[in-house]
């Protein structure tokens, strides 16, 4: 498998280590418009190859495309990060330029490819390269749900006092500090309500915790995370790569699912080789489904904004 990071700052680098560090891709090509950067970056990781146990080879190029052709996967996590008291949408100007020229330039040198969108705000960003490109829906997926549940399991399993690995939880709705979905009424351990650890109070505030999961790191970080973004990319290539069927909840372009139409929100879906392979259509209480009704709206008012 050939697989393409677009952006080579602290979230596309993350994206290509945890890739090459799980060891199912032949090459991973790391792509920035700063001259020398991203060939720096893939030097700098080749050199822990040895040190860490992979096969992978990465290159650097400095926006040659032509590098990247015949690529299966491609993540495109470009543009400008968060600052401290910036939301998401507040990138939409300059990401949106941006996602739109790296997506057509993809697509020209590898027309099969699925692309993965990383850049913010994710939602918006995901539905411009379905716009952008006319690619089926099953090949464009938004990160955001992927990382924003494995945000909510450290919340749950660090309220409850338990092992992540024995947390199931997830977070469906857009990648947004007021639009994420966390479902805690779906949420277990091993297979017990977490209502039977926390009580309604905790369990607000682990939600509300993970609303803001984002905004915390930056303004603790002073810009936007990086570890865990590139570890939710790696698992949904890794997916991809090995056909693995994995649920995950993504971005995808829904057509009447949930009674939603022309919109990118997070939801869970069957990942495979495929891309997007299944959109499932899981059962909501009538408050999780006022949620999302509610979350999408305000997707949608910031696709407006295109």
């Amino acid at each position: 498998m050939k697989v393409t990071v677009v952006g080579a700052g602290a979230v596309g680098a993350s994206c290509a280590e945890y890739i090459a560090i799980k060891n199912f891709a032949e090459e991973i090509v790391l792509v920035d418009i700063k001259e020398g950067f991203a060939e720096g970056k893939a030097m700098d990781l080749m050199q822990t190859a040895s040190l860490n146990g992979f096969d992978s080879n990465i290159v650097g190029a400095t926006n040659d495309y032509s590098k990247t052709a015949g690529s299966d996967v491609a993540v495109i996590t470009s543009g400008i990060p968060r600052k401290p008291g910036m939301t998401r949408e507040e990138l939409i100007g300059i990401n949106a330029g941006i996602v739109k020229d790296v997506a057509t330039k993809l697509i020209a040198e590898s027309p099969n490819v699925i692309i993965i969108v990383v850049s913010n705000p994710m939602d918006t960003m995901a539905y411009l390269a379905h716009k952008a490109t006319g690619l089926s829906k099953n090949r464009i997926i938004g990160m955001g749900g992927a990382l924003d549940s494995a945000r909510f399991k450290f919340r749950l399993a660090e309220a409850i006092g338990c092992p992540q690995s024995d947390v199931s939880a997830m977070v469906i709705g857009g990648h947004s500090d007021t639009g994420m979905v966390p479902l805690i009424e779906k949420a277990v351990v091993n297979s017990v309500p977490v209502s039977e650890f926390l009580s309604e109070e905790k369990m607000a505030e682990v939600v509300e915790a993970t609303k803001v999961g984002g905004a915390t790191l930056t303004k603790l970080l002073g810009t936007s995370a990086w570890y865990a973004p590139g570890a939710a990319v790696s698992e949904l290539v890794k997916a991809i790569a090995l056909d693995s069927k994995k649920v995950f909840p993504c971005s995808a372009l829904l057509e009447g699912e949930y009674g939603l139409s022309d919109i990118s929100i997070g939801v869970p879906c069957v990942i495979g080789k495929g891309g997007i392979e299944k959109v499932l259509e899981i059962e909501l209480s009538d408050a999780e489904k006022a949620k999302l009704v509610d979350s999408a709206e305000g997707v949608a008012a910031v696709n407006a904004l295109l």
